[in-house]
């Protein structure tokens, strides 16, 4: 989908499959501003989908991975150059079989992998979102982080992140 179809308010959805370690599943994207960097497998819904069908649909597309979702865990929402309301839902998700091997989608991922929030926080090359997420608790809240530098590669000029504060 090119950015014109999506006209100027955008819906995405990614999802937090959390094994039974407490590890993540994070991708390493290959394009756009989180190249290179662990993120959340996730992307835009599509007209024809509910936005809990899009999470399943990407996290299957990205990973290889089946799920089903637990709950809606968070919200980030920002502004782009003023123009753009870039919005995306995040879910908690539990892997249907948490042991089936990765089959990564190449054209857009490098890899896929269990990653401990622990690790995540203190890597480098992770997206702002995943960094920020790995300090707050998935089962509870909805609070807005703000005052969150995205970077400039994504000329944001307004960003939020929604997630339940830790205990």
């Amino acid at each position: 989908m090119t950015k014109n179809k999506r006209g100027n308010v955008w819906l995405a959805a990614a999802g937090l499959v959390v094994n039974s370690q407490r590890e993540w599943l994070v991708v390493k994207k290959r394009y756009g501003g989180l190249k290179g960097k662990w993120s959340l497998p996730a992307g835009f819904v599509m007209a024809s989908e509910t936005i809990d069908q899009a999470v399943l649909r990407e996290v299957q597309e990205e990973t290889g991975m089946d799920c089903d979702v637990q709950g809606m865990i968070g919200f980030r929402s920002g502004v782009i150059r003023q123009e753009i309301s870039d919005n995306m839902a995040i879910f908690l998700l539990k892997a249907q079989d948490e042991n089936q091997p990765f089959t990564v989608q190449e054209s857009e991922i490098y890899e896929a992998a269990w990653i401990s929030p622990e690790a995540l926080a203190k890597n480098e090359e992770v997206s702002v979102m995943l960094h920020e997420m790995a300090a707050y608790v998935t089962e509870e809240g909805f609070q807005a982080i703000e005052d969150v530098d995205p970077g400039e590669v994504f000329g944001y000029s307004l960003y939020k992140l929604f997630f339940k504060k830790q205990r």
